[in-house]
Protein backbone atom coordinates (compact mmCIF):
# COMPACT_ATOMS: atom_id res chain seq x y z
CA UNK A 1 0.00 0.00 0.00
CA UNK A 2 2.87 2.50 0.56
CA UNK A 3 4.17 1.71 -2.37
CA UNK A 4 0.49 2.14 -4.18
CA UNK A 5 0.90 5.31 -2.35
CA UNK A 6 4.08 6.83 -3.51
CA UNK A 7 2.92 5.90 -7.33
CA UNK A 8 -0.09 7.63 -7.81
CA UNK A 9 1.41 10.69 -6.12
CA UNK A 10 4.28 10.02 -8.88
CA UNK A 11 1.39 9.53 -11.33
CA UNK A 12 -0.48 13.21 -10.47
CA UNK A 13 2.75 15.12 -11.10
CA UNK A 14 3.53 13.10 -14.36
CA UNK A 15 0.47 13.97 -15.81
CA UNK A 16 0.72 17.50 -14.91
CA UNK A 17 3.78 17.63 -16.27
CA UNK A 18 2.72 16.16 -19.62
CA UNK A 19 0.18 18.67 -19.73
CA UNK A 20 2.57 21.44 -19.19
CA UNK A 21 4.31 20.14 -22.17
CA UNK A 22 1.97 20.03 -24.34
CA UNK A 23 1.01 24.02 -23.33
CA UNK A 24 4.67 25.01 -24.06
CA UNK A 25 3.95 23.63 -27.55
CA UNK A 26 0.97 25.60 -27.99
CA UNK A 27 2.48 28.93 -27.82
CA UNK A 28 2.03 30.86 -30.10
CA UNK A 29 1.30 34.73 -32.00
CA UNK A 30 -1.36 34.61 -29.45
CA UNK A 31 0.91 34.47 -25.92
CA UNK A 32 3.27 37.32 -28.29
CA UNK A 33 -0.18 39.27 -28.88
CA UNK A 34 -1.18 38.88 -25.27
CA UNK A 35 2.26 39.90 -23.63
CA UNK A 36 2.10 43.48 -26.03
CA UNK A 37 -0.89 44.13 -25.42
CA UNK A 38 -0.37 44.22 -21.23
CA UNK A 39 3.28 44.77 -21.97
CA UNK A 40 1.86 48.36 -23.89
CA UNK A 41 -1.23 49.31 -21.60
CA UNK A 42 -0.90 52.39 -19.39
CA UNK A 43 -3.75 51.02 -16.83
CA UNK A 44 -3.93 47.68 -14.86
CA UNK A 45 -4.49 44.01 -15.78
CA UNK A 46 -7.50 43.27 -14.46
CA UNK A 47 -7.91 39.34 -13.88
CA UNK A 48 -10.76 37.48 -13.50
CA UNK A 49 -12.20 34.23 -12.41
CA UNK A 50 -14.37 31.73 -10.72
CA UNK A 51 -13.70 29.05 -8.18
CA UNK A 52 -10.47 26.98 -8.91
CA UNK A 53 -9.78 29.40 -11.98
CA UNK A 54 -9.72 32.51 -9.56
CA UNK A 55 -7.29 31.17 -7.40
CA UNK A 56 -5.20 30.96 -9.91
CA UNK A 57 -5.99 34.34 -11.26
CA UNK A 58 -5.52 35.93 -7.53
CA UNK A 59 -1.93 34.39 -7.80
CA UNK A 60 -1.10 35.83 -11.63
CA UNK A 61 -2.05 38.93 -10.46
CA UNK A 62 0.30 39.30 -7.66
CA UNK A 63 3.02 38.00 -10.07
CA UNK A 64 2.27 40.29 -12.11
CA UNK A 65 2.05 43.15 -9.68
CA UNK A 66 5.40 42.30 -8.39
CA UNK A 67 7.26 42.11 -11.37
CA UNK A 68 6.06 45.95 -12.16
CA UNK A 69 3.33 45.36 -14.39
CA UNK A 70 -0.07 46.55 -11.31
CA UNK A 71 -2.57 43.83 -11.71
CA UNK A 72 -5.61 43.33 -9.73
CA UNK A 73 -8.52 40.08 -9.38
CA UNK A 74 -11.62 40.65 -10.05
CA UNK A 75 -14.69 38.31 -8.89
CA UNK A 76 -16.96 37.85 -11.83
CA UNK A 77 -20.06 37.76 -10.05
CA UNK A 78 -19.43 40.69 -7.78
CA UNK A 79 -17.90 42.97 -10.86
CA UNK A 80 -21.71 42.61 -11.67
CA UNK A 81 -22.60 44.25 -8.24
CA UNK A 82 -20.93 47.18 -8.47
CA UNK A 83 -17.25 46.55 -8.78
CA UNK A 84 -17.35 46.78 -12.33
CA UNK A 85 -16.18 50.23 -11.53
CA UNK A 86 -12.81 49.78 -10.77
CA UNK A 87 -12.37 49.17 -14.34
CA UNK A 88 -11.28 52.16 -17.02
CA UNK A 89 -10.78 52.08 -20.57
CA UNK A 90 -7.10 52.12 -19.93
CA UNK A 91 -7.17 48.48 -18.70
CA UNK A 92 -6.46 45.15 -20.15
CA UNK A 93 -9.19 42.09 -18.95
CA UNK A 94 -8.14 38.91 -18.52
CA UNK A 95 -10.96 36.02 -17.92
CA UNK A 96 -9.91 32.61 -16.86
CA UNK A 97 -11.93 29.76 -17.34
CA UNK A 98 -11.23 26.06 -18.33
CA UNK A 99 -14.89 25.48 -19.83
CA UNK A 100 -15.04 28.96 -21.30
CA UNK A 101 -18.91 28.93 -20.68
CA UNK A 102 -18.96 30.44 -17.47
CA UNK A 103 -22.91 32.61 -16.67
CA UNK A 104 -21.20 35.23 -15.69
CA UNK A 105 -18.42 35.75 -18.10
CA UNK A 106 -21.72 36.00 -20.69
CA UNK A 107 -22.77 38.80 -19.10
CA UNK A 108 -19.46 40.85 -18.23
CA UNK A 109 -17.45 40.36 -21.26
CA UNK A 110 -19.47 42.16 -23.06
CA UNK A 111 -19.55 45.04 -20.47
CA UNK A 112 -15.85 44.99 -20.49
CA UNK A 113 -15.74 45.83 -23.74
CA UNK A 114 -18.44 48.04 -23.99
CA UNK A 115 -16.28 50.38 -21.10
CA UNK A 116 -13.05 49.91 -24.27
CA UNK A 117 -11.06 47.27 -22.67
CA UNK A 118 -8.97 44.49 -24.62
CA UNK A 119 -10.36 41.18 -23.47
CA UNK A 120 -7.93 37.99 -23.06
CA UNK A 121 -9.22 34.18 -22.73
CA UNK A 122 -7.39 31.75 -20.68
CA UNK A 123 -9.28 28.58 -21.47
CA UNK A 124 -9.16 25.30 -22.18
CA UNK A 125 -12.05 25.22 -24.40
CA UNK A 126 -11.24 27.32 -27.75
CA UNK A 127 -14.23 27.47 -29.05
CA UNK A 128 -16.08 28.41 -25.63
CA UNK A 129 -18.29 31.64 -25.39
CA UNK A 130 -15.49 33.27 -23.85
CA UNK A 131 -12.77 32.38 -26.52
CA UNK A 132 -15.27 33.82 -29.15
CA UNK A 133 -16.05 37.02 -27.07
CA UNK A 134 -12.27 37.82 -26.66
CA UNK A 135 -10.19 39.40 -28.49
CA UNK A 136 -7.26 37.29 -27.53
CA UNK A 137 -7.46 33.28 -26.84
CA UNK A 138 -4.88 31.85 -25.19
CA UNK A 139 -5.44 28.08 -25.60
CA UNK A 140 -4.66 25.64 -22.20
CA UNK A 141 -4.34 22.23 -23.84
CA UNK A 142 -5.93 19.87 -21.31
CA UNK A 143 -5.89 15.99 -22.18
CA UNK A 144 -7.10 15.14 -18.99
CA UNK A 145 -6.96 16.56 -15.43
CA UNK A 146 -4.84 14.42 -12.87
CA UNK A 147 -7.79 13.61 -10.87
CA UNK A 148 -8.88 10.01 -11.28
CA UNK A 149 -12.36 11.24 -12.09
CA UNK A 150 -10.76 13.74 -14.75
CA UNK A 151 -12.96 16.02 -12.81
CA UNK A 152 -10.92 18.39 -10.24
CA UNK A 153 -8.74 21.34 -11.49
CA UNK A 154 -5.32 19.76 -11.07
CA UNK A 155 -3.85 19.88 -14.66
CA UNK A 156 -5.60 22.70 -15.81
CA UNK A 157 -4.54 24.93 -12.98
CA UNK A 158 -1.29 23.88 -13.00
CA UNK A 159 -1.23 24.95 -16.31
CA UNK A 160 -2.86 27.82 -15.94
CA UNK A 161 -0.72 28.87 -13.79
CA UNK A 162 2.22 28.28 -15.50
CA UNK A 163 0.84 30.34 -18.46
CA UNK A 164 0.30 33.37 -15.87
CA UNK A 165 4.07 33.04 -15.00
CA UNK A 166 5.26 32.68 -18.04
CA UNK A 167 3.18 35.92 -19.21
CA UNK A 168 4.31 37.67 -16.12
CA UNK A 169 7.95 36.73 -16.44
CA UNK A 170 7.81 37.75 -20.43
CA UNK A 171 6.69 40.84 -19.73
CA UNK A 172 9.24 41.80 -16.70
CA UNK A 173 11.89 41.35 -19.31
CA UNK A 174 10.06 43.35 -22.20
CA UNK A 175 9.88 45.90 -19.44
CA UNK A 176 13.72 45.71 -18.83
CA UNK A 177 12.48 45.56 -14.82
CA UNK A 178 16.50 46.12 -12.95
CA UNK A 179 17.37 44.39 -9.98
CA UNK A 180 16.61 47.41 -7.85
CA UNK A 181 13.25 47.99 -9.71
CA UNK A 182 12.37 44.40 -8.25
CA UNK A 183 13.90 45.19 -4.79
CA UNK A 184 11.44 48.37 -4.59
CA UNK A 185 8.57 45.84 -4.80
CA UNK A 186 10.41 43.33 -2.62
CA UNK A 187 11.64 45.68 0.71
CA UNK A 188 10.66 43.06 3.72
CA UNK A 189 11.24 39.14 3.55
CA UNK A 190 14.25 37.19 2.75
CA UNK A 191 14.17 39.03 -1.12
CA UNK A 192 14.55 42.18 0.80
CA UNK A 193 17.46 40.90 2.72
CA UNK A 194 18.93 39.22 -0.60
CA UNK A 195 18.69 42.68 -2.60
CA UNK A 196 19.10 45.43 0.08
CA UNK A 197 21.61 44.40 2.71
CA UNK A 198 25.12 45.70 1.52
CA UNK A 199 28.59 44.23 2.61
CA UNK A 200 28.98 46.58 4.78
CA UNK A 201 25.52 46.37 6.30
CA UNK A 202 26.96 42.89 7.86
CA UNK A 203 30.64 43.09 8.26
CA UNK A 204 32.80 43.27 11.53
CA UNK A 205 34.40 46.80 11.30
CA UNK A 206 35.51 47.89 15.09
CA UNK A 207 39.57 48.05 15.25
CA UNK A 208 39.07 45.18 17.82
CA UNK A 209 36.91 42.45 15.75
CA UNK A 210 38.74 42.86 12.30
CA UNK A 211 41.70 40.46 11.79
CA UNK A 212 44.98 42.10 11.04
CA UNK A 213 48.71 41.62 11.41
CA UNK A 214 51.60 42.79 9.88
CA UNK A 215 53.56 41.26 7.10
CA UNK A 216 56.52 41.45 9.78
CA UNK A 217 54.39 40.03 12.37
CA UNK A 218 55.65 36.54 14.67
CA UNK A 219 53.95 33.26 14.30
CA UNK A 220 52.83 33.76 17.41
CA UNK A 221 51.45 37.20 16.94
CA UNK A 222 49.59 35.31 13.44
CA UNK A 223 48.16 32.56 15.28
CA UNK A 224 46.85 34.75 18.17
CA UNK A 225 45.09 37.09 15.98
CA UNK A 226 43.65 34.03 13.82
CA UNK A 227 42.43 32.15 16.76
CA UNK A 228 40.93 34.96 18.27
CA UNK A 229 38.89 36.26 15.06
CA UNK A 230 36.95 33.23 14.16
CA UNK A 231 40.27 31.19 12.74
CA UNK A 232 41.49 33.98 9.79
CA UNK A 233 43.46 36.54 9.60
CA UNK A 234 44.46 39.28 6.99
CA UNK A 235 48.24 40.05 6.66
CA UNK A 236 49.16 43.94 5.31
CA UNK A 237 51.57 46.47 5.05
CA UNK A 238 52.51 49.51 6.96
CA UNK A 239 49.73 51.36 4.96
CA UNK A 240 47.71 48.73 5.47
CA UNK A 241 47.24 47.68 2.30
CA UNK A 242 46.20 43.69 2.39
CA UNK A 243 48.93 41.50 1.53
CA UNK A 244 47.38 38.16 2.56
CA UNK A 245 45.37 36.20 4.74
CA UNK A 246 46.11 33.22 6.90
CA UNK A 247 43.56 30.88 8.51
CA UNK A 248 43.23 28.03 10.51
CA UNK A 249 43.15 25.57 7.40
CA UNK A 250 46.76 27.20 6.60
CA UNK A 251 47.82 26.70 9.50
CA UNK A 252 46.79 22.90 9.73
CA UNK A 253 48.97 22.46 6.84
CA UNK A 254 51.74 24.34 7.72
CA UNK A 255 51.98 22.01 10.43
CA UNK A 256 51.59 18.64 8.58
CA UNK A 257 54.85 20.53 6.82
CA UNK A 258 56.84 22.21 8.87
CA UNK A 259 55.92 21.52 12.89
CA UNK A 260 59.42 21.91 13.72
CA UNK A 261 60.35 25.14 12.49
CA UNK A 262 56.56 26.72 12.43
CA UNK A 263 57.67 29.37 14.77
CA UNK A 264 60.61 30.65 12.73
CA UNK A 265 58.52 31.77 10.00
CA UNK A 266 57.18 35.49 9.73
CA UNK A 267 53.07 36.23 8.55
CA UNK A 268 54.34 37.32 5.03
CA UNK A 269 56.51 33.60 4.49
CA UNK A 270 53.20 31.75 5.34
CA UNK A 271 50.35 33.99 4.37
CA UNK A 272 48.19 33.09 0.99
CA UNK A 273 49.54 35.81 -1.34
CA UNK A 274 46.25 35.84 -3.44
CA UNK A 275 43.69 36.41 -0.90
CA UNK A 276 39.62 36.06 -1.63
CA UNK A 277 38.59 39.95 -0.35
CA UNK A 278 35.03 41.83 -1.60
CA UNK A 279 34.28 45.59 -1.23
CA UNK A 280 31.33 47.32 1.17
CA UNK A 281 29.48 48.05 -1.74
CA UNK A 282 28.44 44.96 -2.52
CA UNK A 283 25.61 42.88 -1.70
CA UNK A 284 25.67 40.51 1.35
CA UNK A 285 24.40 37.76 -0.51
CA UNK A 286 27.05 38.25 -3.55
CA UNK A 287 29.50 37.93 -0.62
CA UNK A 288 27.65 34.54 0.37
CA UNK A 289 27.78 33.15 -3.02
CA UNK A 290 31.75 33.84 -3.23
CA UNK A 291 32.26 31.71 -0.17
CA UNK A 292 30.17 28.92 -1.57
CA UNK A 293 32.06 29.00 -4.67
CA UNK A 294 35.56 29.17 -2.62
CA UNK A 295 34.83 26.96 0.15
CA UNK A 296 35.51 29.51 2.54
CA UNK A 297 33.73 31.05 5.51
CA UNK A 298 35.13 34.52 5.96
CA UNK A 299 36.05 37.35 3.61
CA UNK A 300 37.98 40.39 4.04
CA UNK A 301 36.83 43.35 2.93
CA UNK A 302 38.29 46.06 1.36
CA UNK A 303 38.09 49.58 0.65
CA UNK A 304 38.86 50.85 -2.97
CA UNK A 305 42.98 51.35 -2.12
CA UNK A 306 42.98 48.08 -1.15
CA UNK A 307 43.22 48.77 2.72
CA UNK A 308 41.08 45.91 5.24
CA UNK A 309 38.00 47.93 6.57
CA UNK A 310 36.44 44.99 7.68
CA UNK A 311 35.35 41.10 7.58
CA UNK A 312 32.27 39.37 6.65
CA UNK A 313 31.72 35.71 7.88
CA UNK A 314 28.93 33.18 6.60
CA UNK A 315 27.96 32.69 9.87
CA UNK A 316 26.28 35.88 10.18
CA UNK A 317 24.72 35.70 6.84
CA UNK A 318 23.15 33.10 7.67
CA UNK A 319 21.75 34.28 10.95
CA UNK A 320 20.55 37.15 8.83
CA UNK A 321 18.92 34.72 6.61
CA UNK A 322 20.56 36.04 3.45
CA UNK A 323 21.18 32.87 2.94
Amino acid sequence: MEKDIVEIGRNVIETEIETLKALANHLDINFKKACRMIYSTSGRVIISGLGKSGIIGKKIAATLTSLGTPAIFLHPTESLHGDLGIISKDDVFVGISKSGESDEFRILIPLVKRIGVPVIAITASPDSDLAHLADITLYVPVEKEACPYDLAPTSSSTAMLALGDAIAITVMRMKNVKLEEFASYHPGGSIGKKIWLRVADMMLSDDAQVPRVYEDASMEQVILEMTRKRGITSVVDKSGKIKGVFTDGDLRRLLERKRDKIFAFKARDVMNPNPKTIGPERLAVEAARKMEKYGITALIVVNENNEVIGIIHLHDLMKAKVV
